[in-house]
């Protein structure tokens, strides 16, 4: 499996602190089945600052220190930008990280507790500038999980958006879980992702969130956000399906 978010790079963020974090962490993402893991540094957070040459600088260390212990693990260099007005000039002069420097993907974090007034704007003109945004853990942002329309309005607009394992699999609560899968349900979602920042509470889950997308919404859906994975390290456009409005909010979740 290919697991597109994680922040398994040390002394970078929140996520590993330091070169032992990283080897747990990537131990543990390999017993979870994963292969590939494309590195994601907060960038632009108003905490954690990353500039494109030292997350591939220390990918280049991560990937030479797995090898060094014989962790068959693959690691591709990501960013996860911080939503600002200033993203497509930075994407045009290099000052921003595509997904596996494929120069079209980017991982576009909103706040969690709104939806910013200018972003249906600002994912034109991303899309103008010939980069795909994806959305990751839309499920936490407050605005949308009160209203999965406006998670339907930027998918129609041609955003992506990528669901964390663990909201999936249950492990922040039932509700969150039933959220993600009406996303999923929806066509609201194109990949399922870790987001691990540690091995604890927020570890490598991804094998448990497809079983529990194979046993709640189908196998295909764990096998089209598979193919979309394989397609995001290549730069390849994925063919999505087509998103679904919701009729009308779901008592219990909104």
């Amino acid at each position: 499996m290919i697991d597109i978010h994680s922040h398994i790079l040390y002394g970078l963020d929140d996520g590993a602190q330091n070169a032992e974090d990283t080897l747990n962490m990537a131990k543990q993402a390999v017993e979870n089945g994963i292969h590939t893991i494309v590195a994601t540094p907060h960038h632009l957070d108003g905490t954690y600052t990353n500039p494109p040459e030292v997350i591939r600088e220390r990918t280049a260390a991560v990937e030479q220190l797995l090898a060094e212990h014989q962790i068959p693990l693959r690691i591709v260099p990501g960013m996860e930008i911080h939503i600002h007005g200033e993203v497509v000039e930075e994407l045009k002069q290099d000052q921003l990280l595509t997904v596996n420097q494929q120069q079209r993907h980017i991982l576009l974090e909103l706040p969690h507790d709104h939806l910013p007034r200018y972003v249906d704007q600002l994912i034109f003109q991303i899309q103008l500038a010939g980069f795909v945004p994806i959305i990751p853990h839309p499920e936490r942002n407050k605005e949308i999980s009160a209203d999965l329309n406006l998670l339907y309005r930027l998918v129609k607009r041609g955003a992506m958006s990528q669901l964390t394992a663990a909201s999936v699999a249950g492990k922040f609560g039932k509700n969150l879980q039933k959220i993600s899968l009406e996303m999923i349900k929806h066509n609201l979602v194109h990949f399922i992702a870790t987001d691990a920042h540690n091995t604890g509470s927020r570890g490598a889950v991804l094998a448990e969130a497809y079983q529990v997308i194979n046993q709640k919404v189908g196998t295909e859906y764990t096998k089209m956000y598979q193919h979309f994975a394989e397609d995001l390290l290549k730069g390849r456009d994925c063919d999505v399906p087509p998103p679904i409005r919701l009729r009308k909010k779901l008592f219990g979740i909104f």
